[in-house]
């Protein structure tokens, strides 16, 4: 363990470990509803929890031993200390949460590797700053927060860890207690679902009170640090946003709404403008200054609350603010730090705060245009024409009167892209400008969307929006290059890319490519997808840009993200880096200023870094692309032969929480695509898909198929050249890093009891050897002796995580098991209810988990 890992380990120790102990045994001393005692009921039920898997013993078998040692209650008492102690449980981890919040400045080397104070160093030093500068004015980290429902905190729980991680900070005990005997008192689970307006509320908050000061402070960090700041003359940190517009198998998101969304998301960023020059206002009393301030604090208060005729524009604020500078540098500068961060909030935020994202499924669109057939806008035959015919037909669409007055879907879809006009004209053209097709798996499809916005009346010359495809399953990666091969190919639509910059945003899911080969195939299939892509792009003098579609956990993309874009070599393109950032990640990653400064800042160095310091080691050669390929494929037939059993299925269904999902009202958003009754793994979304295995602790997705791969490339004679990409490619090892972590968050114990049973033992038994198997070969090659033994920080974290929800994990088990034993029939539902209450806490003790 190197000398920095051991000042941080201690660190954990100090302030989050020891801390935890001490205001735990003030929280759980707090008396709940109707029994006494329940922390150190609940203490004791830890222990026999560990106790008895420890000697291989049933979740049911370790309730019933402790109720029958521990209580004298009725069954429906028993049921009641169970939901007793969830609350109990889920309210340690919103504590554990704010002590990591609060620590994280110590824990984590805010100035060291990966931050844009280590980066302007080593450019100096290199002396590298006219490459720098060049990069910067063609590069930019995007980020996009998305509603996917991942988020189990209310708002009102969020806003406590908030105030709590403040309190700990500073050890203010008595301010602490308050905040615990408020969260004791205040309700986890939403009575309704959020509509896509609140959920996009939700996520204004974060706009407002965090990245709107993270990346105020991060441009000062250039300003400061790098003489040459000013001839950056692009925004380096973009924000995006789906909320309200994200329509993908969400039939409650409606134009109506998106418009809402737009004009909130304009009066939240005038409103953050408006409290930082009322600040500055006190602060700028000197001649010239103070009158030039009054008049922007006036003009920002009459858009904000007087309905103002005479709008306020990004750059009349950046105008003034320019003015105040040249004002302020002949005073000695002071408060100019203030009036700068100001200065760049408005340039990257400027009237609509973070841009929103239209997102809709390939077949909606091409149903819809099917139903035009009947109002002669494509010819009669056009169901019988091949693609190419197709496209030349939707080519030829213009503005066209259309009705569809028995069809809400198709009616929103014509006036979603009117919308986008109307949203540019009121906040600017970067307010709503990228049109998002998932499950997009043809060029025909792309041509669907570019023909929409001409039925709605945009001439080609003036489209100033981005189609964006997105490309998913295993097989849409591979046929990606040759789909923008044929776009490219168009005359009509190379013109509209002429017309966008030559620039084209594709889009690749993590999500739903694990969801459909497993761990290894999708990380290389994008991996490809990109490569190959990038060729194409360069061929046609495209500047291709890629905007991941990211999730949480490793097995939808997440984990060390920043050490993949590092890792990418000079083959594939690194224009931006565009991710989306959802629910858990969110308020885990970017829920403080401290935090989302120092993982923004972790993106810029990689995407920056990648190209300026580019090593060998980041771009694959030949051979070992090969090898990549061939680990992949034996992954993923290992993969499909536990995703293709035949009780894999009803596994999902009735071992684990899956069919609650839904109940936990934490997103608008369906838990799958379609309208069937039954469970398909088709339309099952990705989500809920991991969010399950997560909640078994077996997290089949993040590992599954690696050690079986492993394996075979050393009896083909080849784990000399595993040995060596582990050692030299960043990529290889970032990979099996995350699977790691995975790893790290299972607990086959907890589900032993199933490789007794006849219809679902084996598919266990197949799972628990992988993991045995993966363990194995990553031991073996990492020459640790432990998982993730090179990160005892992130280590330490979730072995106390995983402590902490092993009563929760213990009592879902065990609802399932009464429910389908159905021996209790009268307390059927008080068991669905507590299967469904025991998600909240497990999935954010996880933090990346869904």
């Amino acid at each position: 363990m190197s000398q920095l890992s051991s000042a941080a380990l201690q660190e954990f120790k100090n302030l989050v470990a020891l801390k935890f102990q001490l205001y735990n045994s003030l929280f759980t001393s707090l008396p709940f509803h109707r029994i006494e005692k329940t922390g150190v009921l609940l203490s004791l039920f830890l222990l026999e929890c560990e106790e008895g898997y420890s000697k291989e013993k049933s979740p049911a078998e370790i309730i019933d031993n402790f109720l029958k040692q521990n209580t004298s209650y009725e069954k429906d008492e028993q049921i009641d200390l169970l939901f007793r102690f969830v609350q109990y449980a889920e309210r340690q981890v919103v504590l554990f949460d704010a002590l990591e919040d609060a620590a994280f400045t110590h824990v984590n080397d805010v100035n060291g590797p990966g931050t844009l104070k280590q980066l302007c160093s080593q450019i100096d030093q290199m002396h590298k700053e006219k490459e720098f500068i060049k990069k910067l004015n063609d590069f930019a980290v995007r980020i996009v927060l998305t509603a996917h429902p991942t988020q189990f905190y209310t708002g009102e729980v969020l806003g406590i860890i908030n105030d709590l991680s403040k309190a700990l900070k500073t050890d203010e005990t008595e301010l602490v207690n308050i905040y615990l005997q408020q969260l004791g008192r205040t309700p986890f689970l939403k009575k309704q679902k959020p509509t896509p307006y609140d959920e996009a509320i939700s996520l204004l908050w974060f706009l407002e009170n965090v990245f709107y000061d993270a990346i105020g402070n991060i441009m000062f960090i250039f300003k400061n640090e790098f003489d040459q700041s000013e001839a950056i003359k692009h925004p380096l940190i973009q924000m995006g946003f789906w909320p309200g517009a994200d329509r993908d198998g969400n039939p409650f998101v409606t134009t109506e709404i998106t418009l809402k969304v737009a004009e909130t998301l304009r009066m939240g960023v005038l409103r953050s403008y408006h409290r930082n020059a009322k600040w500055l206002k006190r602060r700028l009393t000197f001649k010239g200054a103070h009158e030039l301030i009054t008049q922007l604090e006036k003009r920002l208060y009459d858009n904000l609350y007087n309905n103002a005729t005479d709008k306020i524009s990004k750059e009349e604020i950046k105008g003034i603010l320019n003015k105040i500078i040249v004002i302020l540098k002949d005073n000695n500068n002071l408060f100019i730090e203030d009036v700068y961060k100001l200065l760049f909030k408005a340039e990257i935020f400027g009237l609509y705060f973070a841009s929103l994202d239209i997102r809709q499924e390939s077949t909606v669109h091409t149903r819809f245009f099917e139903s035009l057939i009947e109002q002669d806008v494509l010819p009669s035959n056009y169901n019988s024409l091949d693609e190419n015919r197709k496209i030349a037909a939707l080519l030829k669409v213009h503005e066209t009167t259309v009705s569809f007055s028995d069809n809400e879907l198709f009616t929103d879809t014509l006036k979603s892209a009117e919308a986008v006009k109307t949203i540019q004209q009121q906040n600017g053209k970067e307010a709503c400008h990228r049109y998002v097709i998932s499950q997009c798996n043809s060029a025909l499809n792309v041509i669907e969307v570019y023909a929409l916005f001409l039925l709605n009346g945009w001439k080609k010359e003036a489209l100033t929006v981005d189609i964006v495809p997105l490309f998913e399953t295993i097989d849409d990666l591979e046929n990606a290059s040759a789909i923008m091969k044929k776009l490219y190919s168009n005359k009509e639509y190379r013109e509209h890319l002429k017309l966008r910059g030559n620039k084209q945003t594709i889009m690749l899911g993590f999500s739903d490519g694990t969801k459909d080969g497993g761990y290894l195939m999708a990380n290389w299939s994008i991996y490809k997808a990109k490569e190959e892509l990038t060729a194409i792009s360069k061929n046609y003098d495209i500047d291709v840009i890629f905007f991941d579609g990211r999730g949480g956990p490793p097995a939808r993309g997440g984990g060390k993200t920043h050490r993949f874009y590092a890792s990418m070599g000079r083959d594939i393109s690194n224009k931006e880096i565009q991710l989306t950032v959802q629910g858990q990640t969110v308020s885990s990653n970017f829920g403080t200023i401290d935090s989302a400064q120092f993982n923004i800042e972790q993106l810029v160095h990689a995407g920056v870094a990648n190209e300026l310091f580019s090593v060998k080691e980041n771009t694959l050669t030949r051979s070992e692309e090969k090898l990549l390929k061939q680990l992949s494929e034996d992954s993923y037939k290992a993969y499909m032969q536990l995703k293709n059993h035949p009780a894999f299925v009803d596994y999902l269904a009735e071992i684990s929480p899956l069919r609650f999902y839904s109940e936990t009202n934490i997103g608008s958003r369906p838990t799958k695509r379609g309208k069937t009754s039954g469970l398909s793994l088709k339309d099952l979304r990705a989500i809920p898909f991991v969010g399950a295995f997560s909640q078994l602790k077996q997290n089949v997705t993040g590992y599954y198929g690696v050690g079986t791969a492993l394996k075979q490339a050393e009896a083909s004679g080849k784990w000399r050249q595993v040995q060596y990409l582990y050692k030299n490619s960043m990529f290889f090892r970032t990979l099996l890093d995350n699977c790691e972590m995975a790893m790290m968050k299972c607990f086959f114990p907890l589900t032993k009891y199933v490789s007794n049973d006849a219809r679902f033992g084996k598919l266990w038994k197949m799972m628990y050897d992988e993991f045995n198997l993966t363990l194995e070969y990553l031991k073996k090659l990492s020459g640790n002796k432990s998982l993730m033994e090179g990160l005892p920080v992130e280590h330490s974290s979730i072995n106390m995580r995983e402590r902490i929800v092993l009563p929760l994990v213990t009592i879902q088990q065990y609802a399932l098991m009464k429910i389908r034993e159905g021996s209790d029939a009268a307390f059927k539902e008080k068991y669905e209810k507590l299967a469904m209450r025991c998600s909240f806490g497990i999935i954010n003790a996880g933090r990346n988990s869904a």
